[in-house]
């Protein structure tokens, strides 16, 4: 089995200085503060694929009246930059491990700001779809590679706060983006907003051009290794590699059922999200495009609470199992941090809402689906950051391709939940609906479960190169 152990890194050595540990000298490459600074840039990146969706829904109506063209039929452009995205993540993770993170931030940021010019121009619904791709496409790699960078530069009882602090800045999306979409919607045009992304794309891109470091640990990049046994001329070639390929890691257990736990857990989030304008707005007749990006504010304030709130905690469980057991790291312990949100806040949270739409009008009902839509923010990332976090630790030298293969499943399968949420609610109603996600997140916490129950033997299954050594 592989483990976390990197080569020592040459460093001074003070007279009379313990010297470093291997991995002591591979995580203070960069001091604290330069940290924060990669830390500030890799969120700044990760945030955008959020804003690509969530800045989107607020005006899907607008633009299906602009475009003649019905709710539904524009709600597949969500669905499509979520499956483009997933794409996109798979790609940009493949090549990171290859040629490093920079490079991909350099490469990927070009293609979704052309992507951005091509939505704000775009004159009709095949060419909204069309640039659509590209937005998608070039955002993709914003999570998947940052998560990669956070496993790079922190250490294993560290990493879960970071991965927190990096969650929560990434998730300022679901909270500000519908609310920045409504408002520049309802008093401009849907433009204004594919306008914004497409200066994003210009600002980020200069900011990582000018600021941000390789992070990749020295001697891990395909390309180090090809320079290492071919020479300089390794560089004048371009190496094609398959982004797919990484999919099988989800022959592992231990990967491929806390990835469907997080899936089920962000399938709760879009059923309540995604058709708002036709569920909370159509049940409470709201129609203004600024009041319905207002109602994801919630929802965004308990991601923003939750993922740091979940990373400190996971952390904590690590140090706390880990000297309860003398010293040994199991790596499902950490897991144990998302139990509460996955067997209570997602799925109540969703069947609550249901329930408050089809039974409480006016404004208590109003109030009701806010609470909710917090709750549920609150619960996903519960959920996810320790699940990211366990996947880091556990396949710490792959760690940007088992981000992207995971975060690929959620994106192909909400991608195909997104599109089946309006159609589903106008047949069988909203709590049929809701009741039904709910039902699927209880799934994801008997998955869970197991994971943490069984996680030891199911690792013994198959062994896809896990780091199952902590970092002392």
């Amino acid at each position: 089995m592989s483990s976390e152990e990197s080569p020592l890194l040459p460093h001074a050595v003070e007279e009379n200085a313990v010297p470093l540990s291997a991995h002591q000298a591979v995580y203070q490459r960069f001091t604290p503060a330069r940290k924060r600074v990669i830390v500030a840039l890799v969120s700044s990146a990760g945030l955008i694929p959020l804003f690509v969706a969530g800045s989107f829904v607020p005006s899907i109506p607008q633009i299906a009246r602009e475009f003649d063209s019905s709710g539904p039929v524009i709600n597949l452009a969500v669905s499509l930059s979520i499956f483009c995205g997933a794409i996109g993540t798979l790609t940009w993770a493949t090549y990171s491990g290859f040629y490093g993170r920079r490079p991909i931030y350099l490469a990927s940021l070009p293609i979704f700001t052309v992507g951005s010019l091509g939505v704000t121009l775009a004159r009709s619904v095949p060419e909204l779809m069309f640039w659509r791709i590209f937005q998608a496409f070039g955002a993709g790699g914003g999570l998947s590679v940052g998560a990669g960078v956070i496993g790079d530069i922190y250490r294993l009882e560290e990493r879960g706060t970071a991965m927190g602090v990096f969650f929560a800045a990434c998730l300022l999306g679901p909270a500000l983006a519908p609310l920045a979409g409504g408002l520049a919607a309802h008093y401009a045009s849907w433009r204004v907003m594919q306008g914004a992304l497409f200066l994003t794309g210009i600002t980020s891109f200069t900011f990582m051009y000018f600021l941000l470091p390789e992070t990749s640990q020295p001697g891990t990049t395909g390309m180090e290794k090809m320079l290492a046994s071919e020479g300089k001329d390794a560089r004048r070639r371009w190496i094609w590699l398959n982004p797919f390929k990484h999919l099988t890691l989800f022959r592992s257990p231990n990967i491929l059922a806390p990835a469907l736990t997080g899936t089920f857990a962000l399938i709760t989030d879009y059923v309540l999200l995604i058709p708002l304008s036709y569920t909370i707005g159509k049940r409470y007749d709201i129609s203004n495009e600024a009041l319905i990006g207002a109602f994801f504010l919630p929802s965004g304030l308990g991601n923003l609470i939750g993922s740091p709130l979940a990373g400190r905690i996971s952390d904590r469980i690590v140090i706390k199992w880990k000297k309860r057991r003398g010293g040994q790291w199991v790596p499902e312990d950490r897991l144990r941090g998302a139990k509460g949100g996955m067997l209570f806040f997602v799925p109540v949270s969703v069947l609550l809402a249901g329930v408050v739409t089809k039974y409480v009008g006016g404004t208590p009902g109003i109030v009701l689906n806010l609470v909710c839509l917090f709750v549920n923010g609150l619960g996903v990332d519960l959920v996810l950051t320790p699940v990211a976090a366990y996947n880091v630790d556990i396949m710490h030298s792959r760690s940007a391709e088992v981000m992207a293969v995971t975060s690929a499943l959620r994106s192909f399968i909400t991608a195909f939940a997104t599109a089946a949420f309006l159609p589903m609610i106008n047949s069988i109603g909203v709590l049929p609906t809701n009741a039904i996600t709910a039902g699927l997140a209880w799934i994801g916490y008997g998955l869970l479960w197991a994971t943490i129950r069984y996680g030891d033997r199911m690792r013994a299954w198959v062994d896809v190169g896990y780091s199952t050594e902590s970092d002392n």
